[in-house]
């Protein structure tokens, strides 16, 4: 008798995102002439800059033509990717080979998949509010789960001073949803923390370019002894607006060692056993991203969303209400104001103003009495959102 894997019967019973879609499609059945604004969910809005667009458009001719066909390529990414992956980083000081590069179909992918790399014994300390998908993940593999809350005194920054346990440490920086971005400080200190204890962190640093403070890291491996313990997960979807596109890369350096074994060599074997690696056209695509020009066009939308997050800073300024992120990250983080459950905001914005927020009840108890704006919205919206917002607040 076939046996499931019954650690699903352990998730809660609606993923976060799940229940804002049945909730928004419930509304529009309701009232199928509104126009919902969305400030939820961190889909991107602005199109793939040029470059990518002109790289995409010739790898699809390269497929076209006997000559320049390519069919299989190396499970861990093409070396044209790679090297350009580990030459961005050199730009920033950091020196990674590109072997220490493995191209992915984006972080989330990757967040679940690089479990196989550790014995579901090991315990996951997980600061929250977190995105969910990492707790979920875990529940898959079967892995035990250690919380960590933060909390609005410390602006929702996990201390190492209070985690007593967990091998595999989940950090976000900038944080998806709070908006914190950890200083060098107080990475480094959880780096020599993972160090002590012999575990590994698990950085996900798929909001790095949105870090205007120069003096804040963009990496990990900016930080020393960080190459003994710590994998990297980062993604383009909204460095470059590849969220349909699907692409991302993670760093797995070749010093981390675990119980006499390299992960390095741990997931080129997991990559060349349970993947045939991504497409040709996508890995050109994103090669383009690494070009000066492609670097030029991306920061040119970044900066859209980066206005998008002061239109929203203000507005939330002007209404007196505590908030985390904007500056550095594409999320503002809120406290629901006049004592509103977080559930119980997002159904008065939707109701009332038919504006979509995140619920932070969603990324995990401390995250209740708090509600997530994303910055990822076109900017006509999110200027219409916040007076929205003003006009029912104020």
């Amino acid at each position: 008798m076939l046996i499931p894997n019954r650690h699903y019967a352990e998730l809660k019973e609606s993923y976060l995102f799940a229940r804002i879609a049945e909730k928004t499609k419930a509304y529009l059945a309701e009232y199928p002439g509104k126009r919902l604004l969305r400030m939820g969910i961190g889909d991107v809005s602005q199109p793939l800059c040029p470059a990518v667009i002109t790289a995409l458009h010739a790898a699809v001719e390269e497929q076209a033509a006997k000559e320049t066909f390519h069919g299989y390529l190396p499970e861990c990414g093409a070396p044209f990717l790679r090297e350009a992956v580990a030459k961005h980083y050199e730009s920033r000081g950091v020196t990674l080979s590109p072997e220490e590069v493995f191209v992915s179909s984006g972080a989330s992918d990757e967040l679940g998949h690089l479990l196989d790399l550790f014995a579901p014994e090991n315990p996951a300390l997980i600061p929250e509010p977190a995105y969910p998908a990492y707790a979920d993940a875990s529940v898959l593999a079967g892995r035990r789960i250690v919380f960590l809350p933060t909390t609005p005194e410390e602006d929702f920054l996990p201390s190492p001073a209070r985690a007593e346990e967990g091998e595999l440490v989940y950090l976000c920086s900038p944080n998806n949803p709070t908006g914190a971005v950890l200083d060098r400080a107080r990475l480094k200190a959880w780096v020599d923390w993972a160090s002590r204890r012999g575990a590994v962190i698990l950085f996900d640093a798929a909001y790095e370019a949105f870090i205007a403070d120069e003096a804040l890291p963009h990496s990990i491996f900016e930080i020393e002894g960080a190459r003994e313990c710590a994998v990297e997960i980062c993604s383009l979807s909204k460095t470059a607006g590849f969220t349909g596109t699907r692409l991302g890369y993670t760093i797995i350096p070749r010093e981390l060692r675990r119980g006499g074994m390299s992960l390095n060599a741990m997931w080129v074997r997991n990559r060349t056993t349970k993947s045939n690696g991504v497409s040709y056209i996508l890995q050109r695509g994103g090669e383009a991203v690494f070009t000066p020009e492609g670097q030029t066009q991306v920061r040119q939308t970044l900066r859209i969303y980066q206005d998008n997050a002061k239109v929203m800073a203000s507005a939330l300024d002007r209404l007196g209400i505590r908030y985390t992120g904007g500056r550095n990250a594409p999320y503002l983080w809120l406290e629901c104001p006049r004592g509103y459950s977080s559930w119980e905001f997002f159904d008065l914005l939707l109701r009332r103003i038919q504006v979509v927020g995140t619920p932070g009840e969603g990324f995990g108890e401390s995250g209740e009495g708090w509600f997530r704006f994303s910055a990822f919205g076109s900017p006509e919206d999110t200027r219409e959102a916040m007076t929205r917002l003003q006009e029912l607040l104020g």
